[in-house]
């Protein structure tokens, strides 16, 4: 199913036109505009009623799922719907609350170097290290759509923007009633509930959501519970919000296999896991604005704050002891974005932000969770604030120009509590990232598009600050890109869009995960290269097909001096294909039919590239849907429906450890909508 093998990779799954946006705001166009490069699947409901901040003037490769697709999944989490878009790794660790994550961009999930912003409704919500735990908080049925903007061209984030950004939008507005249970394999049973109310210019929207499984492995069991809460008072030209979201989950952990076991007793968890497992207790609390302040000029602001409570026994192998690991963080911030339209041939959009936190990392040895020492006390603080500068010229209707500069700057101060000692942060000064992008509609139908830009990264943890026995403030590390791309349209029966990129950083910093001091080691000078190619088909009423194919390579191009033999060594955990593809059939009204599928090629598991390639995988699901009533769904999924026997692996210093991921296993679902 690669496009290594290009014949089978046009396939499998749904894809609609986008409908864009809310009855709050204007219909999109029945086609997507000249000039777009945008690629999207599903419909895809846009609620907030300001350009400012808006993907419309990003031009680089920018992919977006509609809701109608997200909300009918069944996952176990939310990072796992990423899935459906092009270009995407996903890393299932499969140890309960610490599940796993998508990277894009020739970047791994390990977690030692997390390069993209997420975002939920506009909201930065990564934790300190750039992990994307908040992703939790939002359950498949309040989903409107998921806006992927891969690249280092977009100027409207700083931190963790290294390789681009997510963002999820959530159903706000309407009046509904949407209610949705699963049933299936492992013991799963998953319950929705999202409704909306608007009454005049008031609307509230509430999300009540519980997910519980056994999961396929001994020892994995799942309970989560999440909840959201929306008002919104629309003024007019003024619409003001408040956003509450809570998510308390417990899981145990199966633990890792080693090469002896993993292809045996796949569903085996290990004595020495017995007692792993964790609670993790996330929150976000948010206020917006959004306005048109005159016909020209739009204003976007939000104040937030994010909650996280993680609290984890770990032991990954007989040779080690247990650990309990816990994190607690504070994050307070805003952002705020000007969008001015001073003429039908210039927009200048000027925007900022500020993110202010306070963490503390606490770990100890344990021994079936009763402590027998600490080995971290560490409490710091951490500010970053930029702000960007962007221009949308449009001298003609075939030619777009983005100029845009944003800086940025970091401060605070860190603490090491069991030894008593405290450091500055490192001195990283004004980081500045200059981008521009050009986009060229030369015919109609078809956009030729390119664009450059700077992203930056900082230590994260200790990392980020000068803690003995260093004495030399480690500079930001700067990823430099650069991305020439062709999008093609016809009608509303073809996109397509292939795009070349390429990113470099210098001094890529790399998180050591088990390091009691939360260090980092220096990966060296690195280069990311591909090629993206994405398609969406409909040939006739009644049959969408869509495929993507992604080739790339991540390689350390002057390695760190300790490790000369490094260069020109693959980055680990870096697959060099990925693809996803779909089939959806509806041949009724009332029937749907979907087969879609995604995979990856093998992997590194270490910078040494000693240890063998692991990690491939071609999955394949399909979908069966018939709308017993307009309001009535019933629905049945069948996942991995080759019962491909797939894997995560990773190299602890010493043996190689899996963790295999779900078999065959069904589904159903029942879904009213009112």
């Amino acid at each position: 199913m690669m496009l290594a093998a290009p014949g089978l990779m046009l396939g499998l799954a749904l894809a609609y036109p986008a409908v864009a946006q809310t009855a709050t705001t204007r219909t999109a166009a029945t086609g997507p505009a000249e000039g777009d490069t945008r690629f999207t699947i599903g419909d895809i409901v846009v609620t907030a009623p300001s350009m400012a901040r808006s993907t419309e003037n990003i031009l680089t490769s920018v992919d977006v799922l509609g809701g109608n697709i997200a909300q009918r999944q069944s996952v176990d989490n939310t990072w796992e719907l990423f899935a459906r878009l092009p270009g995407v790794v996903l890393t299932d660790f499969n140890q309960g609350t610490t599940s796993g994550r998508f990277s894009i961009r020739g970047f791994n999930g390990e977690g030692e170097i997390n390069a993209v912003k997420l975002l939920i409704d506009g909201v930065p919500t990564n934790d300190n290290a750039g992990g994307m735990t908040g992703i939790d908080m939002v359950s498949p049925l309040d989903i409107a759509g998921i806006e992927l903007v891969r690249g280092t061209s977009d100027p409207r984030w700083g931190l963790h923007n290294i390789a681009g950004n997510a963002n999820i939008l959530t159903r706000i507005g309407g009046s509904y009633l949407d209610a949705r249970a699963i049933a299936g394999a492992f013991g799963t049973i998953d319950g929705q509930v999202s409704a909306g109310l608007e009454r005049g210019q008031f609307s509230q929207n509430y999300l009540v959501s519980y997910r519980r499984t056994d999961a396929f492995r001994d020892h994995a069991d799942l309970d989560r519970l999440n909840l959201a809460a929306k008002w919104f008072y629309d003024f007019g030209s003024t619409r003001l919000g408040a956003i509450i979201r809570h998510s308390n989950a417990t899981a145990e952990e199966p633990g890792y296999l080693t090469d002896a076991d993993a292809y045996t007793n796949r569903r085996r968890s290990y004595a020495v896991s017995e007692t792993d497992g964790g609670k993790r207790r996330l929150g976000q609390y948010s206020l917006h604005l959004d306005s048109d302040l005159t016909d020209d000029l739009a204003l976007s602001a939000k104040g937030y704050a994010n909650a996280l409570r993680d609290d984890r026994y770990v032991r990954f192998s007989a040779n080690v002891a247990q650990q309990r690991r816990l994190t607690e963080e504070w994050q307070y911030g805003g952002t705020l974005a000007l969008h001015y339209h001073a003429s039908d041939a210039l927009m200048i959009e000027a925007g900022g932000d500020v993110q202010v936190q306070d963490n503390k990392s606490l770990r100890w040895l344990t021994n079936r969770r009763i402590l027998t020492s600490q080995t971290r006390d560490q409490k710091f603080g951490l500010t970053v604030y930029g702000g960007y500068l962007q221009a949308v010229i449009e001298p003609t209707d075939w030619l777009k120009i983005t100029p845009a500069w944003r800086l940025d700057r970091a401060e605070g101060d860190f603490t090491n509590r069991l030894a008593g000692t405290t450091a500055p942060i490192n001195d990283y000064g004004t980081i500045s990232q200059p981008k521009l992008s050009v986009a060229i509609a030369p015919v109609r139908g078809v956009t030729v598009y390119g664009n450059y830009g700077r992203t930056f990264q900082i230590g994260a943890g200790s990392g980020a600050y000068l803690v003995a026995p260093r004495v030399v403030d480690v500079a930001a590390s700067i990823n430099e890109g650069f991305e020439g791309g062709v999008k093609l349209t016809r009608g509303r029966w073809l996109e397509a869009r292939v795009a070349l990129w390429q990113q470099t950083a210098s001094g890529e910093l790399k998180r050591r995960l088990n390091d009691p001091s939360g260090d980092f080691d220096n990966l060296g000078k690195t280069r990311r290269r591909g090629v993206d190619f994405q398609i969406d088909v409909k040939p006739v009423r009644g049959v969408a097909l869509w495929g993507s194919y992604s080739h790339q390579t991540a390689r350390i191009v002057t390695p760190d001096p300790a490790t000369p033999s490094q260069a020109g060594n693959a980055i680990d955990h870096v697959p060099q294909n990925v693809f996803s593809g779909g089939l959806d059939l509806t041949p009724d009204p009332k029937l749907r039919l979907s087969f879609w599928g995604n995979g990856q090629s093998s992997y590194e598991l270490n910078p040494a590239n000693t240890q063998g390639r692991y990690g491939d995988y071609v999955v394949l699901n399909a979908e069966l849907a018939y709308k017993v009533t307009p309001q009535l769904e019933l629905s049945a999924q069948l996942k991995n429906l080759t019962n491909d026997h797939y894997e995560y692996v990773w190299y602890d210093g010493t043996q190689r450890l899996h963790a295999p991921a779900d078999p065959r296993s069904l589904f159903g679902a029942v879904r009213l909508n009112f």
